[in-house]
């Protein structure tokens, strides 16, 4: 008999590692959720309505040979699941693959987990930003720049601001990235306000047209017509509180020593944004910890030791599009890390936002879902 693998959680690394040990195991990969969110392609998704089916991959394509568990996962021990249904998954190996929350729309609202609802959502708001002429985005970092792209991208004539406590953008990153998205940002006249923080968020929910008035900490009035919330990362390990399987740390990750096993045992794996790793939250990093795993327990399967370790990244990459057209990046070369030319950024990612990468992944329809 096969040895059960049990993946906690659908979305980049999880479905990468189930896929990968699909030949090998009794994969069993459980997420409430219908479908895969690409959420590189999110906010596309939010400007272009009928671009939008192309973020959604269904689960039930996934695997060839496992099944797919549409159930949420609400405590975890060392010998394996147990679901909001009541029901159990016992597993000789564990993978928790459940990554984080962001607000809507970098990812879906919480508790959509069916294709149409989120779509509706998509529709919904998209209405209201088209009616909207001044867009408020609270938060620089990489999503809020690019959903501030986006929009401009959609609607040349909006008037975007993007305001930040920061002062600067993309801290960490070569100088040359950071002027590029600058000077590609001032082209677009997109208002980027750094070192602003507001009195209080504004006092409409975000994604609602409602003109209102927000006011900074110098005292600055921004008027504006609808806003969106682009800060705000939280790990969604609340189903490891119970303590039945390892404390978690300060911030909510889990603890996971150099094959990313769980300490303490080695057949628990954690990857991803819940990982106690100090790589970024995204979403190549949990491809790159997927792999990683995939070799460990295909090893172990085998009967032999995991040989597949971690390192930590020695320097910083993003892929940063300001709609289909432009952008900036920063990859990784034999040299060290090196800015990334706009058409690089466009290929890589801008034009298509990964999805013929996904579709690649999602090999068809009829195959076992529960």
């Amino acid at each position: 008999m096969e040895p059960v693998v049990a993946v906690v959680g659908g979305g980049y690394g999880g479905t990468l590692v189930a896929k990968e040990l699909d030949a090998v195991a009794d994969v069993v990969l459980i997420d409430p959720r219908e479908a895969f969110v690409n959420a590189a392609a999110s906010l596309r998704a939010l400007t272009r309505p009928e671009w939008a089916p192309h973020a959604f991959f269904p689960l039930r394509t996934l695997l060839e040979r496992g099944r797919v568990i549409r159930d949420r996962v609400v405590s975890v021990d060392p010998d394996g699941v147990t679901l909001s249904s009541g029901a159990r998954v016992r597993a000789d190996y564990l993978v928790l693959a459940t990554g984080s929350g962001y607000p809507y729309p970098a990812k879906p609202r919480a508790g959509a987990t069916d294709v149409a609802q989120q779509l509706d959502d998509l529709r919904e708001t998209h209405k209201e930003l088209a009616g909207a002429g001044r867009v408020l985005i609270v938060g620089g970092g990489p999503v809020g720049l690019e959903l501030a792209g986006e929009v401009r991208d959609a609607w040349p004539d909006k008037h975007v601001t993007v305001v930040d406590r920061g002062d600067r953008l993309l801290p960490g990153f070569l100088p040359e990235v950071r002027d590029d998205l600058r000077r590609q940002l001032a082209d677009r006249r997109i208002d980027v306000r750094l070192t602003t923080r507001l009195s209080a968020l504004p006092p409409v929910p975000p994604g609602r047209e409602a003109r209102f008035t927000v006011t900074t900490g110098t005292g600055e009035r921004i008027v504006a017509d609808i806003w969106f919330r682009a800060f705000g990362v939280s790990l969604n390990t609340g189903f490891l509180a119970d303590g039945h399987l390892t404390p978690l740390s300060d911030r909510g990750a889990v603890p996971v020593a150099e094959h990313l096993n769980v300490r303490g045992y080695d057949h628990v794996y954690a990857i991803g944004d819940v990982a106690g790793l100090p790589d970024p939250k995204m979403a190549s990093y949990a491809m790159e910890h997927a792999a990683i795993v995939a070799a460990n327990i295909t090893a172990q399967v085998a009967g032999d030791p995991p040989q597949a370790v971690h390192v930590p990244a020695s320097g910083r990459r993003i892929l940063l599009p300001l709609g289909p057209y432009a952008g900036v990046g920063q990859l990784p070369t034999s040299d060290g890390p090196a800015a990334a030319t706009v058409e690089e950024v466009r290929r890589r990612k801008g034009s298509d936002l990964f999805t013929a990468r996904f579709a690649a992944r999602f090999i068809g329809p009829g195959h076992r879902g529960i």
